[in-house]
């Protein structure tokens, strides 16, 4: 087994989106950083600094430079960060007569910084396709399902009826706040960390906010209008969404594993994991998969936010921090979107055990109804306590709460059309159509 359960070969699969991990893998880390420092020095050279020959070979490069990663692990033990070993072996590659133009007038932070946003952007982009994927099959699922009755249950308790269709609306619902939440976080996150030594640039000149420009524009990034090395509440805002995001996605996955529960089986996820013992056992690994990672992510959340308390113009301490909480939160979003939509895509909903369950509690999930229906006639307390009073006959005898009741009261109520849970499901067709009308609006915007 790898040293977490992300790198494991065993349970990596499990955990992790392949293209999301590319992503973080040390060739990918190099490359970003690569692209930089050969933006760099093209940016410099547009803007008179260096040599422009010189800038057009360091670009070419770190565009077919190959570094070992582990030729930078003894430098990074020493330096703690890699961007000095890799500054080192790109000066070399560049040859004697451009190697003192390479990482001029840039710090390590910069280079690295801007390399993870480089691979963040790419990450975003993968992981709002994904969401955009899932809110399509819920759209499908809500509206498709508008009219197919299930219990509503209110802290794990059966309650009144309501539409399978609104559940699934609902979880749509939050999944496009978060994409409604996305130019926000975008526009704050997209940003090049260009500061040098100390934030201001100094080594630059009077030239350095036009190498600023510049770079920003070639690696098509916004500029911060200052220096956010220190203030990175851009990258925690980012991780934010991740865990609301993964967060939704656990609350789905809590109510489909709840569902699919043998003595209630109201969905059926539609594949899952075997036993090593039980051949009967078919366990929701989707859903538990996205459980658990909500749960990982809220914790890494409040981890991560502790590195906002940085020192002065550079902090290594908390700069560290953000490496061992974000990757990870990053990479199992990515995992919960993919099982997510794989959940989703093959979940079976089991309609007439919906409706079965309704009929099976005997007409204690319409005493609600009963008791408005009652309090046409009669003060509505008095109904409450008739309804309270019935129910507990109810639990006690087996008896229907409607047959119940046509014994304790002799209101004119029509009982038998009282019975079909379609006519208890409220407002669900109008919530399900303007949840459905966000995310065909959300959906043209693209």
């Amino acid at each position: 087994m790898g040293p977490t359960a992300f790198d494991s070969q065993i349970t990596g699969a499990l955990l992790t989106a392949p293209e999301t991990a590319a992503l973080f893998e040390d060739k990918a880390v190099i490359k970003a950083m690569l692209e930089v420092e050969g933006a760099l020095a093209l940016a410099e050279a547009d803007c008179g600094l260096i040599p422009a020959e010189s800038a057009k070979a360091i670009a070419a490069t770190c565009q077919g430079l190959l570094i070992d990663p582990i030729s930078l692990a003894e430098g990074t033990a020493k330096d703690g960060v890699a961007v000095p070993a890799l500054v080192a072996q790109l000066r070399a590659a560049a040859g004697s007569e451009h190697a003192s133009f390479v990482h001029w007038g840039a710090t390590s932070q910069d280079i690295c910084d801007t390399g993870l946003i480089l691979r963040l952007r790419t990450a975003l982009d993968l992981h709002e396709a994904s969401l955009r994927q899932l809110a399509g099959q819920l759209a499908k699922l809500a509206d498709a399902h508008r009219n197919t009755p299930i219990a509503a249950r209110t802290r794990m308790q059966q309650a009144t009826p309501t539409s399978f269709g609104l559940k699934a609306a609902v979880w749509l619902s939050g999944l496009l706040r978060h994409l409604e939440r996305l130019d926000g976080i975008k526009s704050r996150l997209l940003l090049l960390s260009f500061g040098g030594a100390a934030g201001n640039l100094s080594a630059l000149g009077e030239r350095a906010v036009a190498v600023e420009t510049n770079l920003a524009a070639r690696l098509n990034l916004g500029v911060s209008p200052a220096p956010w090395h220190t203030l990175r509440d851009g990258l925690y805002d980012y991780a934010g969404w991740l865990s609301l995001v993964t967060g939704t996605l656990g609350k789905i996955g809590t109510d489909i594993v709840l569902l699919a529960q043998n003595e209630i089986a109201e969905v059926r996820p539609g594949g899952g994991g075997g036993s090593s013992t039980m051949p009967n056992k078919v366990n929701p690994i989707g859903g538990e998969v996205l459980v658990a990672i909500a749960r990982q992510n809220a914790g890494l959340l409040g981890t991560l936010q502790q590195a906002a308390l940085q020192e002065h113009e550079r902090s290594g301490a908390n700069w560290t921090l953000e490496w061992l909480t974000l990757p990870q939160i990053v990479l199992s979003t990515g995992s919960a979107l993919d099982h997510a939509n794989r959940l989703i895509g093959a979940l079976e909903v089991k309609g007439e055990t919906m409706r079965a369950t309704i009929e099976t509690s005997n007409g204690l999930l319409l005493a609600e109804a009963a008791s408005f229906a009652l309090a046409e006639h009669m003060p509505r307390p008095e109904a409450q306590a008739l309804v309270k009073n019935a129910c507990k006959q109810v639990n006690e005898t087996g008896t229907h709460l409607f047959d119940v009741l046509r014994g304790l009261s002799d209101a004119p109520i029509a009982w038998a059309d009282l019975k079909d849970p379609a006519h208890h499901m409220g407002a669900s067709d109008v919530m399900i159509d303007r949840v459905l009308e966000s995310y065909q609006h959300l959906d043209l915007k693209r």
